[in-house]
């Protein structure tokens, strides 16, 4: 199997973890903008978060024959903060970046009257940089805020190719199966969706516009259930062509909207590369002079 792994938080993992994956067959992700479970306080803690998306981890992951890609927004559970506000006038700047494929995460979290005022700004802003939009939804009142997400993207403008709509479930995926939006599941260990789950939908629903993600971050997750999907869909009859459509192409062709997915091959295969410096396991630039 090749995996793109769509939606996984890799600043919070191991380099254990880029190893295991590449050997699962991963050998390209994105990385989406998101709450780090400590509240941040300022915007300047947002610049520096986005620089590393944008810098090192991309470096990072490509010294484990992964390439890495991010989105970039000002998530939906910190739009609820006032000190944040002067984040969205970052996000201009972060979205010309290479690398960056979509504006996300972005959507609701606590369906509240300022996160829905981010996330309409945060289509506007994927309407002036022509980039796709990866959208959360809620893990409460998840129908009612897959209801008001189609809502919103249909009002921006925004064709509903260039959305997906993630953290799907059974009660949710016929309304973004009907909008046209792509389809975006979370398997996780004990909560959202599993593999059985997700071929069980898979079965009904077909493999068109189907994201299957791991959302792999600090909490009690895995970045194998991408890998494991794939082979819950062999054991359950899906060819090798359809299972690479769902862990492969699909996301390839969704974040392809944005003209900068690099998926050549690095210099790598699975581990750190070269001699490292003065000790390290990972490559490291050269000291610039202070002076």
């Amino acid at each position: 199997m090749r995996i793109f792994d769509p939606h996984i938080h890799m600043t919070s993992r191991t380099t254990d973890d880029y190893r295991a994956m590449y050997a699962a067959g991963v050998r390209a992700l994105t990385e989406p903008a998101f709450w780090l479970g400590q509240p941040r306080t300022s915007v300047g803690s947002f610049r520096d978060y986005f620089d590393t998306l944008v810098g090192w981890e991309r470096y990072r992951a490509a010294q484990f024959g992964i390439r890495h890609h991010c989105t970039i927004a000002l998530n939906p559970k910190e739009a609820n903060d006032p000190r944040l506000a002067g984040v969205l006038d970052l996000l201009p700047r972060y979205l010309a970046k290479d690398g960056v494929v979509a504006v996300g995460e972005t959507g609701f979290d606590a369906m509240t009257d300022a996160e829905e005022k981010v996330f309409v700004r945060h289509l506007e802003l994927a309407v002036e940089h022509g980039l796709p939009v990866l959208v959360h939804t809620p893990h409460r009142d998840k129908a009612a805020g897959t209801r008001r997400t189609l809502d919103l993207v249909a009002a921006s403008g925004l064709p509903p190719e260039r959305v997906l709509v993630d953290h799907l479930n059974e009660v949710t995926v016929e309304l973004v199966a009907d909008s046209g939006c792509w389809m975006g599941f979370s398997i996780y260990p004990d909560t959202k969706m599993d593999e059985d789950r997700m071929v069980r939908i898979l079965t009904e629903y077909g493999t068109d516009r189907m994201i299957v993600n791991s959302a792999a971050d600090w909490g009690h997750s895995d970045p194998l259930k991408t890998a494991k999907t794939g082979e819950a869909m062999r054991a359950a009859g899906f060819s090798a062509d359809e299972i690479d459509q769902v862990l492969w192409r699909n996301p390839v062709e969704f974040y392809a909207q944005s003209g900068r997915l690099l998926l050549d091959d690095t210099d790598t295969e699975g581990g750190a590369a070269g001699d490292g410096w003065e000790g390290n396991s990972i490559r490291r630039g050269e000291p610039k002079d202070a002076a």
